[in-house]
């Protein structure tokens, strides 16, 4: 069954299309396979459909998210064998000024970038705009080397420009598909609005550039580099549908506990987070903590999770399914050996 993505915990992103998966209680009654299915869908973070991956086999390593696009900007293969390449060679080209002025992608050397892929027709595009202005000028004004290159997924010239002349920043050219599609299939991008914040020398920093922008109004973060374990917030709740989460639920509002409570989870995220970077692989979990707050009992109901607190859990959306664990003291061994069962497949799921 096909649904647009209306998720409970966040805002719609752009005009996505989702697959439901089989719920955990379905798994029993259908070809064990199905496992090994959600595996794969989870591994590669899969959210719409048709998907089309391409890895290398000797290592895993994934060459290209977007193969669609792949397929049909390169349909003869020209470019095999497909893998990345720099920021600086794929965005090479001139960019637009909203005054007609033109000038080269050079110019972006030595700054951070903002990566923006975003539309007119798409309603939170238009809400993140008015808020990246503002943020784009603070962090001009504290002196940071920062630029900003739309990349737009319009429909029109006319709807590109007229969307283009409410920005401060450079746009690649509409007219110049191709380097749109490059970056589009860069940086694997299956849904809008999108902002991949960049380093000076063209590494992403983080993907999250969207959830960043709207949390942090001050830009005092800025270039925000990614935390291993954050606070469950509305802005960032969007997050639990991209994978397995370790979610712990503490229960007071006060800051002074749930500080406590990620720095108690915090030195196990930073070793699973380098391990897996070591293999150059993203880490199978996210890490949150929740506290007591209007969203977090909506997403207790949402999953039909008990009352206790502190309560630790694995929760994985896209799979429709929990892992729960109930005790009353949550210590670094606790969190560690339930991290270790659950990489190692050794938890049942119950549905959620």
């Amino acid at each position: 069954m096909y649904r647009k993505r209306l998720s409970d915990l966040g805002e719609q992103g752009g005009d996505e299309v989702t697959v439901d998966k089989p719920r955990i209680s379905q798994l029993r009654c259908i070809d064990p396979s199905w496992l090994f299915k959600l595996k794969l869908w989870n591994k590669y973070r899969i959210s719409n459909i048709p998907s089309l991956i391409f890895i290398e086999v000797s290592t895993g390593k994934i060459v290209c998210r977007n193969g669609l696009l792949l397929i049909r900007d390169d349909p003869e293969g020209l470019e095999f064998p497909w893998g990345p390449k720099p920021f600086s060679e794929v965005i090479a080209g001139p960019l637009l000024r909203n005054n007609d002025q033109s000038q080269d992608s050079s110019t972006l050397e030595g700054s951070y970038v903002g990566v923006y892929f975003s539309a007119h027709w798409c309603p939170p595009c238009r809400s993140l705009t008015r808020v990246l202005v503002e943020s784009y000028r603070k962090i001009k004004e504290l002196g940071q080397k920062f630029e900003i290159v739309l990349v737009s997924a319009d429909r029109s010239e006319e709807s590109f420009k007229q969307y283009f002349s409410e920005m401060p920043w450079v746009a690649v050219p509409y007219s110049d598909e191709a380097r749109r599609s490059r970056l589009n299939r860069l940086y694997g991008i299956q849904g809008i609005p999108n902002l991949i914040i960049l380093d000076p020398k063209g590494e992403v920093i983080t993907r999250q550039g969207r959830v960043e922008v709207l949390h942090d109004i001050d830009c005092k973060e800025f270039p925000w580099h990614p935390k291993p374990v954050v606070e469950l917030t509305e802005l960032n709740a969007v997050q639990l549908n991209e994978g397995p989460c370790l979610v712990l639920f503490v229960d007071s509002e006060d800051e002074g506990e749930s500080e406590a409570a990620k720095q108690l989870v915090q030195p196990i995220a930073e070793k699973i987070i380098a391990q897996y970077k070591a293999k150059d692989e993203e880490a199978p979990l996210l890490f949150f903590v929740a506290s007591e707050d209007d969203m977090t009992d909506s997403l207790r109901d949402f999953t039909n999770l008990p009352e206790a607190a502190p309560l630790l859990t694995i929760l994985d959306m896209s799979a429709r399914a929990k892992y729960v664990m109930d005790v009353e003291e949550i210590t670094p061994d606790i969190v560690q050996n339930f991290v270790n069962d659950f990489l190692a497949e050794k938890l049942k799921p119950e549905p959620i």
